[in-house]
């Protein structure tokens, strides 16, 4: 079973949605969070990324760091910007972005779900990036930014969802980057309506959020008997139908400092390449596909068949294809976790980006990869085993600061 509780959120009133919802902390740098919180005192960025309220240079590590943000929550609860529901609900999030649409249940799940592993995951998280989202959490005293959970679609679910949305939202707004965001508070039938249907759900599955659910289940495990609500942890649940999964691509630094030709030679040696027309990306038209810009040009890279691959959940990943044909033994990257010399680019920054770091000279080769579909994460996930990292890119992003969980 799938428990996804209701809960007394804090959240904005309408006319500080738009202020106050911000990007995830962890798809900006400092540098853009300073930038687009300048002159918005109502950000929630004060909060998920303290760091820009203190001197430049700042180590974003630092103690002063997680207490600013501990100040700054404090501060919008006091100023307002954040107030708490009378009661406990559950919520709807909807997202637009261009023909897509998105519908989320915003709850809390359980902890002892996600250690039970109903709660599957199919990342491995990093010791440094769990330590920084549980010093977070404990110096808050909440949850601030939800992980993003799927499922396999429940009709039932689906036309609980669709009934509620024919009422008014709460908020209503369209984000500068286009993404328009709606939301909903359900009423004690509704809330518990869903959360009983939840029950039938066989599992959730982490999407985006790993570190964010291990952190949480790490403040649970060590506060445990205080008596505070920390034994759950904010999410907002999706169906599988209404995921969006872009590309994760790669740049990679050659470090003998090979002529392109003499790459490309290396290239053809284990997949077919095909020439790009000059001014035309290459964008994979369908799986062990790589799209690969180098010297300013773009060709198309196909895989060769591998039966053994196809059957191994993880192996037959692109991802999993361009570590083990192209970046382990042409570029030398051994540990894509920790290796310097390749670098990851979301793909809603699109081929340009690959382009851009490529003319720089930062990188050598750009890689368009195809993007991992969801019944490929369940599969990995189900068989209980982890994919490479940097697997997967959701789209659109869900805004920070619309709901808080505190405990």
């Amino acid at each position: 079973m799938a428990k996804v509780r209701p809960f007394r959120a804090f959240r904005p009133p309408p006319s500080l949605a738009l202020d106050v919802a911000s990007p995830p902390y962890d798809v900006i740098s400092t540098a853009e969070a300073r930038k687009l919180a300048e002159g918005n005192a109502a950000s929630f960025l004060h909060v998920s990324r303290p760091e820009i309220d203190l001197p430049e240079g700042t180590d974003e590590h630092d103690d002063a760091v997680y207490a600013m943000g501990a100040h700054n929550l404090a501060k919008l609860i006091a100023e307002g910007a954040l107030a708490a529901d009378p009661e406990p609900h559950l919520y709807l999030y909807a997202q637009t972005m261009g023909d897509h649409r998105q519908i989320g249940v915003v709850g809390c799940a359980a902890v002892s779900e996600y250690l039970a592993e109903t709660i599957k995951k199919h990342e491995k998280t990093r010791a440094d990036k769990e330590d920084d989202r549980t010093r977070h959490i404990e110096e808050l005293a909440a949850h601030d930014e939800p992980v993003f959970l799927t499922y396999r679609k429940d009709p039932t679910i689906d036309a609980l969802v669709r009934a509620s949305t024919e009422a008014p939202p709460i908020y209503d707004f369209t984000t500068k980057d286009g993404v328009g965001h709606r939301f909903w508070v359900l009423g004690r039938d509704a809330t518990r309506a869903l959360e009983e249907r939840f029950e039938e759900v066989p599992c959730l599955y982490v999407a985006d959020g790993h570190h964010r659910s291990a952190a949480a289940a790490r403040v649970h495990q060590t506060y445990r008997g205080d008596g505070r609500e920390h034994d759950v942890f904010l999410v907002v649940v999706f169906p599988h139908d209404q995921m969006k999964i872009l590309p994760y691509n790669r740049v990679v630094r050659d470090l003998e400092g090979r002529s392109p030709e003499a790459i490309l030679e290396r290239l053809r040696s284990v997949m077919q390449v095909e020439p790009r027309p000059d001014g035309l990306a290459a964008t994979p038209p369908e799986p062990r596909t790589f799209g690969a810009y180098l010297a300013g040009k773009w060709y198309l890279l196909r895989a060769p068949q591998d039966p053994v691959r196809a059957e191994d959940p993880v192996a037959s990943l692109d991802c999993s294809i361009a570590q083990d044909l192209l970046l382990g033994p042409i570029f030398g990257v051994k540990d894509p976790r920790r290796d310097k010399h390749v670098d990851f680019v979301g793909g809603i920054r699109g081929y340009g980006e690959l382009e851009r770091r490529v003319d720089a000279g930062d990188f050598t080769l750009g890689l368009h990869l195809y993007p991992t579909q969801i019944e490929q994460l369940f599969a990995v996930s189900d068989a209980g085993l982890l994919m490479p990292p940097k697997s997967t890119w959701f789209e659109p992003k869900l805004r920070s600061g619309l709901f808080v969980h505190t405990f």
